[in-house]
């Protein structure tokens, strides 16, 4: 056979089609398989559910890889996936596996390599530059353990704090998700998908996952077409116009399809409108899914078929699709144009990554050269460093001063790595174990207060106090009895893995297990209380706003977590994250995101206040800031223009600080229901002490875009106002208005 596919002087494109003419429909349909390693048993008790995996046997991989020509591999790490590749490459065709990796907020699920916070965490930075730094640190590491592709970034919108998932997320706002999510597939993609220390990002979970009913995982999202592409299709919109190679079908269904199954949502929005040309992989069995969860298919020729017919191109975990697909094009039930357009957009981007000349000797690893280098640990730490949140202080009681000389450290999640690090690393996936020695550096929150403490002259001491879940086993007349020999209390609470992730939605958002009791215990001493907050997602804390003298929120800060917290509460570093979603006071006040839509008869429930406890874009600072002169560079807008919007920021304090201006914009009258106000642009500015900065911003006219009644998006004319200042809340920001002068129209692409 003569391999004119191999020669590297012909394009990507004209490459695919020359080995596409080579292949059997057999190897067509292999090259639409990811295999992993397989469960083999659930074991459901209650609302736990715990999975028991094995590592693939060499006769099942040397069958998919070498017999089968299997398109990718998930979660193979190291040897295995230089052995895997080794049986690719000796195939017939010699085509390279794919090997895809969960990276979610770094290479977590190998141990040694760096650990980044959550993406819940890293978005509240609001840094688009160090997340895409991330993402480089984050590619580098992937590659070097010879994986190319990351199931990364999330793009699901955090609306519903009873999902299990809203810790993988960038938040409650579609703008910032889409922002971050753009910086982060920059970082993980580089300049080019064939660089040497690239790897191939996939925007998830497509689309409206994040939206099911009762923050079901995985269950219905019940929205119209309209409302799925204004609010939840334009981060997937960035993520198309950044280059994302491929994209994630979600598991749930939209009022009633799924998504595997729906070609609406699938071709011609992803393809048709966005122009996406990438690749579409299932998640997790979505295939299986159509047969026994959602049902709306009575066998696997059957789900095979709707899945081809709605456009997904990789078939994730469900290896009877193998057959199923091959029997039907051969029955002439599948059109093999179909197939071939499949694997067309697969083979596209294995062409263009130049894996055909890199993949075997690339497999050999610089796992030991690049995991946790200290350049990789200085972007973690500044990342860190941004994301962390506070969120009260009174009196000024943070930063600690000399004269505090013993710190009390008590609380469940203050020496435990494992709720630092939170979902997707290797505690969690792809084998589940709570007994791991961590490989790499890192700092648990005692351990960063206790080297910052040395460095002021201070002794840090600890106490658990009680366990997260666990209510019988608590010492709190103990901790208490230590808090009070102290001069000031860090109490470190929050949630832990059981309580978050896949199959574990939660209904109480309250602190669990004898915290709230700890830390009555630990306010009745007398002594400064300071709460520090590892969580996987807002909790409903309103007694700790009251009560504490000062509150840090750091979510999941994964591995320089504890040096971050510590150089915050020593005031070597000023705080200047912000929040990227709301906080309730109670679950039953759901949903408090910032952008809802008006006309709710009295805006409240009756027994609950109308805000939420901690707003979007909240977030405190050592330094204080005040903003003044909002100008607009016009008054009127036509269907070119970009308004640049420019305030003044001054930093009032006596220490140099990073304030991150939001500029947010409302449409008062217009052909559907609007939110109050919505994110439209933000920047993130260092100001010296005692010193202005002037700002500026630019706002496209495209970005006054609504989605009309017909689902097309129009910027309709009229005054919009904008608003400009430290967070979402009314009460903080200036307004000035501009109006425009005509009506734009047709089809177009989600701002």
């Amino acid at each position: 056979m003569n391999r004119k596919y191999l020669d590297t002087n012909r394009t990507p494109e004209e490459r695919t089609e020359i080995l596409l003419n080579e292949m059997t429909v057999a190897e067509k349909v292999g090259q639409m398989m990811q295999i992993t390693c397989s469960i083999t048993d659930v074991t459901r008790d209650g609302s736990d559910v715990t999975f028991a995996y094995s590592m693939m046997p060499e006769d099942e991989a040397r069958l998919w890889a070498r017999e089968r020509g299997a398109g990718s591999f998930l979660h193979v790490l190291g040897d295995e996936a230089c052995a895997i590749q080794e049986m690719a490459l000796s195939s017939r065709l010699g085509i390279p596996v794919l090997f895809g990796i969960d990276a979610i907020h770094g290479h977590g699920l190998h141990n040694g390599a760096t650990v980044f916070p959550s993406q819940l965490g890293m978005s509240c930075s609001w840094n688009r530059e160090l997340i895409r730094e991330a993402g480089r640190v984050t590619a580098r590491e992937v590659r070097a353990d010879g994986l190319h592709w990351t199931f990364s970034p999330v793009l699901c919108i955090g609306r519903d704090l009873r999902w299990g998932r809203v810790d993988e997320t960038f938040g409650e706002d579609a703008y910032l998700i889409g922002e971050l999510g753009a910086a982060l597939i920059r970082g993980y993609q580089g300049e080019d998908i064939g660089g040497a220390d690239s790897i191939l990002a996939c925007a998830k979970h497509y689309v409206a996952y994040g939206e099911s009913t009762g923050g079901r995982d995985s269950y219905d999202s019940p929205l119209s077409y309209r409302k799925l592409k204004e609010v939840f299709l334009p981060p997937f919109a960035q993520a198309v116009e950044a280059g994302c190679a491929t994209v994630m079908a979600g598991y749930q269904s939209i009022d009633g399809t799924p998504v595997t199954a729906n070609t609406m949502v699938l071709r011609d929005i992803l393809r048709d409108e966005l122009g996406f040309g990438g690749f579409v992989v299932t998640d997790w069995d979505n295939v299986g899914s159509l047969i026994t969860n959602q049902k709306i298919a009575s066998d696997m020729e059957a789900a095979s078929r709707m899945a081809v017919e709605a456009g997904n191109d990789m078939i994730m975990n469900t290896p009877a699709f193998y057959e199923a697909a091959v029997k039907q094009v051969k029955d002439g039930r599948i059109p093999e144009a179909l197939i071939d357009d499949a694997v067309r957009h697969i083979l596209r981007v294995k062409f263009a990554m130049g894996l055909f000349e890199t993949a075997r000797e690339e497999t050999a690893g610089r796992r030991d050269e690049v995991f946790a280098c200290p350049a990789h640990l200085d972007v973690n730490l500044k990342l860190t460093r941004e994301s962390i949140v506070l969120l009260k202080n009174k009196d000024e009681l943070l930063p600690l001063t000399s004269s505090v000389k013993r710190i009390a450290v008590i609380g469940p999640n203050a020496d435990d790595i494992r709720a630092q690090y939170g979902d997707w690393t290797y505690f969690s996936h792809p084998f589940p174990k709570d007994d791991v020695n961590p490989m790499g550096p890192y700092r648990t929150m005692l351990a960063g207060i206790r080297e910052a403490a040395e460095r002021h002259g201070a002794q840090a001491d600890y106490h658990r106090g009680c366990h997260i879940m666990d209510r019988a086993d608590a010492q709190i007349g103990e901790a208490a009895a230590l808090a009070a020999a102290s001069d000031v209390t860090v109490a470190v609470v929050g949630d832990c893995y059981d309580q978050y992730g896949e199959y574990k939605d939660r209904a109480d958002l309250d602190l669990s297990g004898m915290q709230q009791e700890l830390l009555i215990a630990l306010k009745d001493t007398g002594k400064p209380l300071v709460v520090v907050l590892v969580n996987s997602k807002p909790l409903s804390i309103p007694w700790i706003q009251d009560n504490a003298d000062a509150v840090l929120e750091v979510f999941n800060p994964g591995m320089m977590g504890g040096q971050a917290l510590g150089e915050i509460v020593f005031g070597e570093t000023n705080p200047s994250g912000k929040l990227s979603i709301s906080f309730p006071h109670h679950a039953g006040q759901l949903p408090v995101y910032y952008n809802q839509l008006p006309g709710w008869h009295g805006g409240t429930y009756m027994d609950m206040p109308a805000a939420p406890l901690y707003s979007f874009g909240y977030g405190l600072s050592y330094s204080r800031y005040e903003y003044s002169n909002l100008t607009l560079s016009a008054q009127t807008l036509g269907p070119d223009d970009t308004l640049t919007v420019r305030v003044d920021v001054t930093n009032v304090s006596g220490r140099d600080g990073w304030e991150t201006v939001q500029l947010y914009v409302n449409d008062p009258v217009s052909s559907v229901v609007t939110p109050a106000k919505q994110l439209k642009g933000f920047e993130k500015v260092y100001i010296p002490a005692g010193q202005t900065r002037t700002v500026p911003m630019p706002l496209s006219i495209k970005a006054l875009a609504l989605t009309d009644r017909d689902g097309a998006y129009r910027t309709e004319p009229g005054e919009f106002v904008i608003l400009v200042g430290p967070d979402s809340r009314d009460t903080s920001l200036l307004k000035k208005s501009v109006c425009v002068q005509y009506q734009g129209g047709g089809q177009g692409k989600p701002m």
